[in-house]
């Protein structure tokens, strides 16, 4: 609530980005009308990631520099509540509003109808893990004073698994195959973040505030 512009740029990167994809490539669309497409999902779930980067940088960065953060690992009874509270504010505010656009996006790409709850599935299970890999690498950034590039060199890699289970459970909707496969991928690599983002981001964040 104190910084609405860190939920609001890049939800409007997200909506931006993929009219631009709409208005550059229109064949995209007029394509999958007639024929499952296997473009339109990869190109939603990059615009995903890319928006979830985005958001990412800011995710500590205020706190930081305001002293907050410090203070709230210091007087905090159990840090990794704190930290996974923080991870869980971050999805909220991006991962979960971007699963409910995601139907509305899939539309505009050119996703079949019969695949866009499938969209919201996958989303559902995907951006979790990217909002705890992602704090991973904003939690060792955030003391940089330009750490974009760094945290997109140190996350991107993380997310590619995510991306192809992702972006494969969408196309296996489309052309009426079974999902399973990438459900318990998507899932298996959530419950993974899960059980270790939290202290790994714990662990960064105390080195650059010790740097700082």
């Amino acid at each position: 609530m104190r910084a609405k512009g860190s939920v609001i740029n890049p939800l409007a990167f997200l909506l931006l980005s993929t009219m631009l994809f709409v208005i550059a490539a229109p064949a995209l669309v007029d394509e999958a009308s007639n024929r499952p497409s296997t473009l339109a999902a990869g190109i939603l779930w990059t615009l995903v990631l890319l928006t979830q980067l985005l958001a990412l940088d800011s995710m500590y960065r205020r706190d930081f520099d305001s002293g907050v953060l410090e203070q709230t690992l210091l007087n905090a009874q159990v840090p990794f509540v704190a930290v996974l509270i923080r991870i869980l504010m971050q999805w909220l505010s991006t991962g979960f509003i971007i699963a409910l656009c995601s139907p509305l996006l899939g539309i505009a790409l050119g996703i079949a109808p019969k695949a866009l709850l499938i969209t919201l599935f996958s989303m559902l299970l995907g951006t979790p893990a990217l909002s705890l890999l992602g704090s991973i690498g904003a939690s060792v950034t955030v003391g940089f004073n330009r750490g974009g590039i760094i945290l997109a060199l140190l996350v991107l890699p993380l997310f590619l698994p995510t991306l192809i289970f992702g972006a494969d459970m969408i196309n296996a909707a489309e052309l009426g195959g079974s999902i399973m496969p990438q459900v318990y991928a998507l899932g298996l690599i959530s419950l993974i973040s899960l059980a270790i983002a939290p202290f790994a981001t714990l662990a960064g964040l105390r080195i650059s505030l010790e740097m700082q």
